[in-house]
């Protein structure tokens, strides 16, 4: 059953980011292809992980790495450089934010029916 709920928690991890990305992506630079968020989600995820792990044990560096990482692969996906790469990141950071807050109170008010 863990790996079943693991999977799970990864797909909607995915997704989520993935929209965060795909309303990123279209605010700032007009381009609106789902799959394709989707695939920046997965590789900025894995690229991520990989230098939080490598490097994420030195203070302030380690975790500055990772996000010059995680945006090297965004402005890797969508054109207008890095500036726009940084736009995206954080249009996704803020669109992620607001998809888990709604789940949240979508969740807080089934709980509190029950």
């Amino acid at each position: 059953m863990a790996i079943v709920d693991t999977l799970i928690v990864f797909v909607v991890s995915l997704l989520v980011g993935a929209v965060g990305i795909y309303v990123g992506a279209r605010v700032m630079t007009d381009t609106d292809s789902f799959p394709k968020a989707v695939v920046t989600a997965l590789i900025g995820a894995i690229v991520w992980a990989v230098v939080a792990f490598f490097f994420g044990w030195i203070p302030l560096l380690g975790p500055l790495l990772a996000l010059i990482a995680y945006l090297a692969v965004v402005n890797w996906q969508y054109p207008g450089g890095w500036i726009k790469a940084a736009g995206i990141a954080l249009f996704a950071a803020v669109a992620s934010l607001v998809v888990l807050y709604l789940f949240s109170r979508r969740e807080s008010r089934r709980l509190r029916r029950a």
